[in-house]
């Protein structure tokens, strides 16, 4: 057996990528679905969307590489993380389309808690904010809102899961319900420090704790597929949220690392190693990974809209037809004009954590067009970036190593790369495999079948594709960043 299959589950597409036992990619297949928008700032998936191209995927590149089922030793999951289902133990069907972690619709049970006296004891148990972003006031929206949900839960029948949850149940045959410590740590019901679902903040959302699947390491056993699924059963070791499993598949393994992903969002975590460090600057204090029952932890800060950004260039406005002609666009603009995009389309994240705020545009002329929009929306990420790793340095304390590792789809462009080095004031780092979700769910499923290194070999096997070092005057990196914090001001005074 000398494969591994990564199912990395997104939030706007599936993908399956195999790995042979050198960590090169052998095969991938990908496939979009479709998003649903029941209301404003609410956001849903149909689960069998979810279901349909993750096997559609996996069977589809385990069918490019021309490989036998036989030869994989193990699958590892990674998923779009706090987007929520709940479905029946006996039919495993759902009981709601899938509340995606962009939904707003609980904003005010958030409130609520907030207001009774709940928000600094949840923070302190969970190490997230009191937000519509996680997955609990979700669960607890499901259970009031479907018709039957909640005395079906009390009766034992109804399983909660994030959507690794579902996947395994779903690969499995529902013969196992579980999660592990990364995805079990972005519901706000789990308390990091004891490591265990909390009983009080169930009480206070009236969430059975019957819904609540079985917490377990990354590299763990996750029982076997359905034989018919790939035509033998495929055991599943490894499991992680997306941007766990990045920092794992980045070897962000030593204290002080920070790795970026951008994907529909954009995810910084700073690995804090033992120490679980609370934040005065409003990011987030999780798990990065959990090892031999061992907890790493990390910060994090979250970027609600970064890939996302591009696609409405394609989708909104209509003014590119592919993501990769943001970039020619971005290098026509006229930078004299400063425009700046405040993206805002789901409320604004760390460091401000504003679900109230919608997007802006700043500066437009008469002669502002496409090409200016593109450079603003590549800069946008830019500069929230450097929102979340000011803030993260301020509460580490300790040195952070000073380079970014950055991976995802959006790093495939030089110029929004550099644009990042250019205004953190700081090299960015962007290595061979770009996907390193995919690799770092793969890598935790290889580690617990034995075919894959320990961390610490692992981590010498990380190789730079290219770095890229600050070329911007300092002057007009600040003057360029402070024009940026008067429109996020604007922008949460509107």
């Amino acid at each position: 057996m000398t494969h591994i299959l990564a199912i990395d589950q997104g939030t706007t597409s599936s993908r399956a990528i195999l790995f042979d036992a050198a960590f090169r990619v052998v095969a991938t297949a990908q496939e979009e679905f479709r998003q649903i928008y029941p209301a404003p700032g609410w956001v849903e998936h149909d689960p069998s969307d979810l279901w349909a191209t993750v096997a559609g995927t996996a069977r589809g590149a385990i069918e490019k590489a021309g490989v036998d089922a036989r030869t994989i030793a193990a699958i590892g999951v990674t998923n779009q993380r706090e987007t929520t289902l709940i479905w029946d133990r006996a039919t495993g069907t759902p009981i709601h389309n899938a509340i995606v972690w962009q939904d707003r619709r609980t904003a005010a049970t958030c409130d609520a808690l907030a207001a009774a006296g709940h928000a600094a004891m949840i923070t302190a148990r969970t190490g997230l904010l009191l937000d519509p972003y996680f997955s609990a006031t979700k669960v607890k929206w499901l259970l009031d809102n479907v018709d039957g949900a909640r005395a079906r839960a009390a009766r034992g029948e109804l399983a909660f899961g994030t959507v690794d949850t579902f996947l395994i149940w779903k690969l499995t045959g529902g013969r196992t319900h579980a999660t592990d410590a990364t995805n079990a740590a972005r519901t706000m019901l789990y308390d990091i420090g004891s490591g265990q679902w909390d009983a009080e903040i169930c009480g206070l959302l009236d969430i059975p704790m019957a819904l609540l699947p079985e917490v377990r390491d990354c590299a763990a056993e996750y029982g076997v597929t359905r034989a018919d699924l790939f035509g033998r059963e495929i055991p599943i070791l490894g499991v992680a949220g997306d941007q766990q499993a990045a920092t794992v598949g980045q070897a962000c393994f030593s204290p002080g690392m920070m790795k970026s992903t951008y994907g529909t969002g954009c995810f910084a975590l700073l690995n804090t190693g033992a120490d679980r460090v609370p934040s005065t600057n409003r990011l987030l204090t999780t798990i990065a990974y959990q090892l031999n029952g061992t907890p790493t932890y990390a910060l994090e800060g979250s970027i609600f809209i970064a890939g996302a950004v591009v696609q409405w260039l394609r989708d909104g406005l209509k003014i590119i037809r592919e993501a990769k002609e943001t970039q020619p666009l971005a290098e026509l603009a006229d930078e004299a004009q400063g425009v700046v995009l405040v993206p805002a389309f789901t409320g604004l994240g760390a460091p401000y954590w504003r679900p109230d705020c919608r997007g802006a545009i700043y500066g437009l002329t008469r002669n502002s067009g496409p090409a200016e929009l593109a450079r603003a929306a590549l800069e946008s990420v830019g500069y929230q970036t450097r929102d979340l790793l000011e803030a993260m340095k301020s509460d580490w304390g300790a040195a952070a190593d000073g380079v970014l590792r950055v991976d995802g789809g959006m790093t495939q462009s030089d110029w929004a790369m550099q644009f990042l080095s250019d205004i953190l004031g700081a090299p960015v780092d962007r290595p061979v495999v770009t996907e390193t979700t995919a690799l770092g769910a793969a890598y935790l499923a290889g580690l617990q079948a034995g075919i894959y290194p320990d961390p610490a070999a692992f981590q010498k096997t990380w190789a730079l594709e290219r770095r890229f070092t600050p070329l911007m005057d300092p002057e007009r990196r600040a003057a360029k960043y402070a024009r940026w914090g008067r429109a996020v001001a604007a922008t949460m005074a509107v």
